[in-house]
């Protein structure tokens, strides 16, 4: 089984990147395939909205990472996807990387309706934020976040079968027990 892991963090020593490593070295205990991706680390030029890759299934902009990014989705079995809440979003970074892969993401048939291209694959998803919980979850904090991966990819054609929020960060950082669950939703894979 091939995992794609992404970081949607900027920090690679904070609370997604922990929570991801664990599902990283779980997965590989598991016998599976597993590489991690940094957003921090990618070189992504922003969509600028021509929606010329819906006709010709390719990007008008110079080749960067998010070809290449889109390649390692196209393989994967599994994708998880890890991200702190910004403003009850995900960071901009990632946002602009699935804005440049959408015409890999999904298709659309002749009258536009969207046509899922991932049918079949699965996809796990991971926020932090630092608004406490429960309030990270009323208030669409970590949920938003949460909330808006799913729409991408449920219109991709994945089926998110298990979600990990934590909020209250700043005073109370990803621990053991948080780790855990990380660790069994991806033996249950």
């Amino acid at each position: 089984m091939n995992v794609l892991i992404v970081n949607g963090s900027p920090h690679r020593q904070g609370n997604v990147a922990r929570m991801l490593e664990a599902m990283r070295k779980e997965a590989e205990k598991c016998n599976m395939q597993a590489s991690l991706l940094n957003i921090a680390d990618l070189s992504v030029k922003p969509c600028t909205g021509c929606m010329a890759c819906r006709k010709s299934l390719a990007c008008v902009l110079p080749d960067d990472d998010a070809q290449q990014t889109l390649r390692l989705i196209q393989r994967c079995d599994v994708l998880i996807i890890g991200a702190p809440c910004y403003w009850g979003n995900m960071p901009g970074q990632l946002k602009v990387l699935f804005d440049r892969m959408v015409y890999g993401m999904m298709g659309e048939s002749a009258s536009g309706i969207p046509r899922p291209l991932h049918k079949g694959k699965r996809a796990i998803l991971v926020s932090t934020g630092t608004t406490p919980f429960p309030f990270n979850i009323l208030f669409n904090q970590t949920h938003g976040t949460i909330r808006a991966l799913r729409e991408i990819l449920r219109w991709s054609g994945f089926k998110v079968v298990a979600t990990v929020e934590q909020g209250g960060t700043r005073r109370h950082p990803v621990g053991e027990k948080t780790l855990l669950r990380c660790r069994k939703i991806i033996r249950k894979l």
